[in-house]
């Protein structure tokens, strides 16, 4: 998927995953209840700082923490941009 926007310096542009439907044990879980994802995509990343290039890339999955970036909608989907530093592991 193509996004039209470019993160500046050490940001970075995340799709947050899905948040879980139903429990591992097949009970559905009601909009209210569901967990705020923790996990998604990078979909685009800016130029890094002069002495720290960026580890992360397009396409990678990662983990972030529970209130890391900054919501953004864009053409009716949700997206976070936040800095690399925020993003906790590569999947």
């Amino acid at each position: 998927m193509s996004v039209n926007i470019k993160p500046l310096a050490d940001r970075v542009l995340v799709e947050p995953a899905a948040a879980e439907e139903k429990t591992s044990s097949g009970l559905y879980i009601p909009d209210t209840a569901k967990e705020k994802p923790q996990r998604g995509t990078v979909l685009a990343v800016g130029n890094g700082k002069k002495d720290e290039p960026l580890t992360v890339k397009t396409g990678d999955i990662v983990l972030y923490g529970k209130y890391s970036g900054t919501e953004i909608n864009i053409e009716g989907k949700d997206y976070l941009i936040m800095k690399e530093s925020d993003i906790l592991a590569i999947i």
